[in-house]
């Protein structure tokens, strides 16, 4: 991050602490956050909440407002953004609209994510649908930039390790 814009993506499955860490994390940065979730077009909630996983058809369009609310909160200082980008292809598919984006991803077990899941009542998503995002998920790649950090440390923990990294240019 060294100067620049902070245009972050905290990614990861579900239940993984994307809002609470974006949340965190853009207040430590100083930019807006945003949660990927409000920016899924209706049918996809709908798809969700009836526990029907939705296909890259249907991801297409919302990563490509992701990568515009990215790429817009360039020109004015910076952005968080939550949203899951579980595949290589998701994050391409970000960067191509706002190139300076880097990720964060939040590391769990498929056992603490279902657990996690299974004790939301406000969420849409539900555990039933855990399997399928972790059979989907490509981890960040050493090439890419960013960072991967234990979802399950404090997180005042996770935001320090993602501040440092950022500074390091991650």
């Amino acid at each position: 991050m060294t100067g620049e814009t902070p245009l972050v993506v905290v990614m990861g499955p579900t239940a993984c602490g994307k809002s609470t860490v974006g949340e965190a994390l853009a207040a430590a940065l100083g930019v807006p956050f945003v949660d990927g979730d409000a920016l899924h077009p209706e049918a996809n909630v709908a798809k969700m909440a009836a526990g029907i996983p939705l296909d890259d058809d249907d991801r297409w369009p919302w990563l490509d407002r992701v990568g515009a609310t990215l790429d817009d909160a360039a020109g004015t200082g910076g952005a968080v953004v939550a949203c899951s980008a579980l595949k290589r292809a998701y994050r391409d598919r970000i960067r191509a609209t706002a190139p300076g984006a880097s990720f964060l991803e939040l590391v769990l077990t498929p056992e603490e994510s279902t657990r996690r899941s299974s004790s939301r009542a406000d969420h849409f998503m539900p555990a039933s649908l855990v399997a399928s995002q972790f059979a989907t998920l490509e981890v960040l790649a050493a090439d890419e930039a960013g960072t991967r950090v234990d979802a399950t440390l404090p997180v005042t923990r996770i935001v320090a390790d993602a501040v440092a990294a950022l500074r390091a240019g991650a």
